[in-house]
C-alpha cells in the first residue's frame, strides 16, 4: 500500500472521519427505493392480472357471441336447407363456379356452410362402429368408412371452396359422436372461396337429423303431388363457421389501450411510491440524522421522536434510552479518570519527592542510588500518564478549552523544527519543512503538541529524515500540516486502531521508547475539537506520512507588514 492510497475518509485512517455524504445518500435511499419498487411491482402485478382478466372476459364474451349467431345461422339453415335441394341433380346448374349456391350466399353472407349426408348411418350404428369396435385397428377402419361416406355425399353451401372442404380427424369426429348434444366447436384458419383471404373461422359441427330433400320431390303410391311431406330427415354432419376476424382486431385493439393503461399507471404508481414511502420515511431519516449528530461529547443529545404511533416512534424512544444508558456510562467513566488521576497525582508526586531528597541528601551506595533512579523515573512516567488521562478526561467531557489566534503553517512548523532540533540531532536525524506559508486559525499551543507527538514518533520509530510539509486544501478553505518521515513504516492491520487508547505498534515502539499510547488519542481529541480530521499513510519499507487537515477559520486579511 503506497502512501495517497488511503484517503481521509477510509477506516485506515484511524477512524477520523466517517463514510462520505453520496455514499449516505446512496445507503439512506435503498430502503426507500427498494420499497417504491416492491409496490410499483405489486401494482404491475395488479395491473397485469386486471389486465389478463379482462382480456379472457372479453375474449369469452365475443366468443360467446359468435356461438349464439353461429347456432342460429344453424337453426335457420336447418329449416331451409331442403328448398336449397342440395341432393337433386336437377339443380347443380344453378351453382356458380365455386359452388356455392347464390340463394345461400345472399342468405348467409357471414356465414361458411357445408354440409355431409350421413343417409347409410343411423346414430346407434356410429355408436357402434365408433365407439365400441373390438380392436383399436378396427375402429381405425370404421372411421375411415365414415369418411368415405363423408366425402361422398359432402356439399360446400356458401363460403368454401369445393376444392378445400372442411374435414374432420379421427379425434374430432370421436368427439362430435360421444358428445351429448351432437355438438362441436373448433377453430380454423380458413380461405375465403371469393377474396382467397386467409383468416380464423369459429366452427359450429353438429350430427343430427336434417332434411335435405323438398317434398315435391317426392310423391308416395296413392298420393297426389304436392301433397307428400317427402322423406324424413336423415342423419347429416353440419358445418356452419364465421371469421373471427373480427374478434381478433377487437382484442387487438383492447389489448394495446390495455397496455397503454398499464404503463400510464404503472408510471403514476411508481411516482407516487417514491413520494408517499419518502413521507413514511421522513420520521425515520430524521431520527438517522438526528443519530449521526450525537457522539461522545454530544450524548446529552436525542434523536426527537416523532408523534406517529407506530413502530419508528418506538424505535426513536428505546435509541433515546439507549443514549441515557450510554451517556451516564460514560460520566461514570469519565469521572472515575478524573478523580482517579487527581488521587494518584499527590502519592506520585510525594514518591518522586522523596526519591529526589534521598538522591540529594543522602549518600546511597550504588546498588539503592539505581533503586532511587528508577523510583524517580517510573515516577515521572507515571506522571506523564496521569496528565494524559486527565487531558483525555477533558476531550471526552467537551471541556477541553481552545484558545484560538491566527497561525501561519511554515512559520509554525519551523518554530517546532527548531525546538525539536536537539532532539533530532541526538539521533542523527534531520527535521525540514517545505510548503507554503497559509493562514489559518487554531490554539497554537494544542496544535504544537499534536504535531511534537507525531514528530516524536517518527523519531522513535528510527526515521533519519523528518519533513513538516503544510499545504492548503478544499480551494483554500482548510490546511494540511503533513508529518513525513523514511522510518520503517506500519504494517496495514495496525493503520486501523493507531489512534485507540493505550494501543502501540510493539514492533517499532517498545516501551523503553515509547508511553502508553495515548498520545495519538490525546492527539486526536485536540483535533477532532478544532473541527478537523487526523489520519495516517504508510506503507512497509517506504515510510508513515501523518497527516493534520483543519479549517482555515475566520482569518482577518493581513497585510505583508501583518506577517512576522
Amino acid at each position: 500500500m503506497t502512501p495517497g492510497q488511503l484517503q481521509p475518509s477510509s477506516p485506515a485512517a484511524g477512524g477520523a472521519v466517517g463514510p462520505t455524504p453520496a455514499a449516505r445518500r446512496r445507503r439512506a435511499m435503498t430502503l426507500r427505493v427498494r420499497l417504491a419498487l416492491l409496490y410499483t411491482v405489486l401494482m404491475g402485478l395488479i395491473l397485469a392480472l386486471v389486465y389478463s382478466m379482462a382480456l379472457i372476459l372479453m375474449r369469452s364474451s365475443l366468443t360467446t357471441g359468435v356461438d349464439d349467431a353461429l347456432r342460429s345461422s344453424h337453426a335457420q339453415f336447418t329449416e331451409l336447407v331442403e328448398q336449397f335441394a342440395l341432393t337433386d341433380p336437377a339443380t347443380d346448374g344453378e351453382r356458380d363456379e365455386e359452388g356455392v349456391l347464390p340463394r345461400a350466399r345472399k342468405l348467409f353472407p357471414n356465414d361458411v356452410i357445408q354440409i355431409e349426408d350421413l343417409a347409410y348411418f343411423s346414430r346407434d350404428t356410429l355408436n357402434r362402429l365408433a365407439l365400441e369396435a373390438p380392436t383399436p385397428e378396427q375402429q381405425r377402419q370404421n372411421l375411415e368408412q365414415i369418411h368415405a361416406v363423408q366425402r361422398s355425399y359432402r356439399y360446400v353451401v356458401t363460403g368454401l371452396s369445393e376444392n378445400q372442404p372442411l374435414e374432420l380427424s379421427d379425434e374430432e369426429l370421436l368427439a362430435l359422436i360421444e358428445a351429448p348434444n351432437g355438438r362441436l366447436y373448433l377453430t380454423r384458419n380458413i380461405r375465403d372461396a371469393l377474396s382467397d383471404n386467409v383468416a380464423p373461422h369459429r366452427i359450429l359441427v353438429t350430427l343430427g337429423p336434417v332434411r335435405l330433400a323438398p317434398p315435391q320431390l317426392f310423391t308416395l303410391p296413392g298420393t297426389r303431388a304436392g301433397t307428400n311431406p317427402g322423406l324424413p330427415p336423415t342423419l347429416a354432419i353440419t358445418y356452419v363457421g364465421r371469421s373471427m376476424e373480427s374478434v381478433e382486431d377487437t382484442l387487438r385493439r383492447l389489448q394495446g389501450v390495455f397496455a397503454l393503461v398499464m404503463l400510464s399507471g404503472l408510471a403514476v404508481a411508481g411516482g407516487l411510491a417514491v413520494v408517499l414511502v419518502g413521507r413514511a420515511l421522513r420520521p425515520l431519516q430524521e431520527v438517522r440524522q438526528a443519530a449521526e449528530r450525537i457522539g461522545g461529547q454530544t450524548l446529552a443529545e436525542r434523536v426527537p421522536e416523532p408523534q406517529t404511533h407506530d413502530e419508528v416512534q418506538a424505535l426513536a424512544r428505546s435509541i433515546n434510552a439507549m443514549l441515557g444508558r450510554l451517556e451516564a456510562s460514560f460520566e461514570a467513566q469519565r469521572r472515575f479518570t478524573s478523580d482517579a488521576s487527581h488521587e494518584l497525582r499527590t502519592p506520585v508526586t510525594a514518591i518522586s519527592g522523596h526519591a529526589s531528597y534521598l538522591l540529594r541528601r543522602t549518600n546511597p551506595g550504588g546498588q539503592e542510588r539505581e533503586s532511587l533512579n528508577i523510583i524517580r523515573s517510573e515516577s515521572g512516567r507515571l506522571t506523564n500518564l496521569i496528565t494524559n488521562l486527565l487531558e483525555l478526561a477533558r476531550s471526552d467531557s467537551g471541556a477541553l478549552n481552545l484558545n484560538r489566534a491566527p497561525i501561519f503553517s511554515s512559520l509554525f512548523l519551523g518554530e517546532i523544527a527548531r525546538e525539536l532540533a536537539p532532539l533530532a540531532v541526538s539521533q542523527d536525524s534531520a527535521l525540514r519543512v517545505s510548503g507554503p506559508d497559509i493562514p489559518f486559525e487554531g490554539d497554537p499551543d494544542r496544535l504544537k503538541q499534536v504535531i511534537i507527538n507525531l514528530v516524536g514518533n517518527a523519531l522513535k520509530a528510527g526515521a533519519r529524515t523528518v519533513t513538516l510539509e503544510s499545504s492548503p486544501q478544499e480551494e483554500g478553505r482548510e490546511v494540511r500540516l503533513s508529518v513525513r518521515d523514511d522510518g520503517p513504516g506500519i504494517a496495514p492491520e495496525h493503520l486501523a486502531r493507531l489512534f485507540d487508547r493505550f494501543y502501540r505498534v510493539e514492533d517499532s515502539r517498545s516501551r523503553d521508547q515509547g508511553g502508553a499510547g495515548l498520545g495519538l488519542s490525546i492527539a486526536k481529541g485536540i483535533v477532532d475539537a478544532h473541527g478537523g480530521r487526523i489520519w495516517l499513510e504508510s506503507e512497509p519499507g517506504v515510510g508513515t506520512v501523518a497527516h493534520v487537515q483543519l479549517p482555515v477559520g475566520d482569518v482577518p486579511v493581513l497585510d505583508d507588514e501583518d506577517v512576522p
